[in-house]
């Protein structure tokens, strides 16, 4: 791992978040170079320090990276040198920021589709629930594709079958606040899947932890000429494999997180 802008980023690049909590932003980015300027520009306003990890992203890529990153001192970037997919970018900027004494951190997509504007609501939530898991819950336009709405439906499914709640309002969705001291310590002690598969695992074995978990609306744009590094087959396989192991591993804690429900 190489790393740049190696200072701790500024706690205030614009006004001084009223928060008590000590928040950062994560931004895993695998050649987004060219969204990345933009969503800087609107994390610009929100006051929070960010960290970007670039998840081996082509050479010409990395270097537009470290020109948008440079000079600001609120950005940090972390470099990954070979790609390992969008959990060991997350886990990595995960990692970082605890090590660097922050105690919460928003996991944003690097293409934009996030409504960054809602990044306080996040804040104000964690604020009043600082061990609970804040997961955005997608507020469609007419642009989304239809196979990723049909997905999100069974993954759904899949997630009221491992855990036996409807906690998890979108499992799939990376728009999402995580408390670190609980997020790190699960990834210290079990071995996630390092790609797409990432984000509903880790809420489901969050949820399994007893975690609060709280659900925010929030809206989903898909911005014209967008690139997604969603590959079709080989992500859906691999998420059909991780439900099919997490439903599975539901059964022994079933009586566990029936009681819970009860309760």
């Amino acid at each position: 791992m190489v790393e740049k802008n190696a200072t701790l980023p500024s706690a205030s690049p614009g006004p001084a978040t009223p928060f008590k909590i000590v928040p950062c932003v994560i931004v895993p980015c695998f050649n987004h170079a060219a969204s990345v300027p933009g969503l800087l520009e609107d994390l610009s306003a929100r006051g929070i320090p960010t960290v970007i990890v670039d998840d081996g992203s082509v050479a010409t890529e990395r270097e537009l990276l470290i020109a948008a990153a440079h000079p600001l001192p609120w950005v940090h970037l972390v470099h990954l040198e070979r790609n390992g997919g969008k959990g060991a970018a997350v886990t990595a900027g995960l990692r970082w920021a605890k090590e660097q004494g922050f105690t919460h951190a928003i996991q944003v997509d690097a293409d934009r589709q996030h409504r960054v504007a809602d990044i306080p609501r996040f804040l104000e939530a964690a604020e009043g629930h600082p061990d609970a898991l804040i997961l955005g819950q997608p507020v469609f336009g007419e642009d989304v594709p239809l196979g990723r709405l049909l997905g999100r439906q069974l993954s759904r499914v899949c997630v009221f079958l491992s855990t036996l709640s409807r906690r998890i309002g979108d499992p799939l969705f990376g728009f999402r606040l995580y408390p670190l001291e609980a997020t790190v310590d699960l990834l210290d002690r079990a071995n996630l899947p390092s790609r797409m598969d990432f984000d509903p695992e880790l809420a489901v074995r969050l949820c399994w932890r007893g975690l609060p978990i709280i659900n925010l609306p929030t809206e989903v744009s898909y911005p014209t000429g967008g690139i997604s590094n969603f590959r079709l087959w080989r992500d859906n396989a691999r998420i059909s494999w991780m439900h099919t192991r997490l439903i599975a591993g539901m059964i022994p804690r079933a009586p566990r997180l029936l009681l819970r429900r009860r309760g």
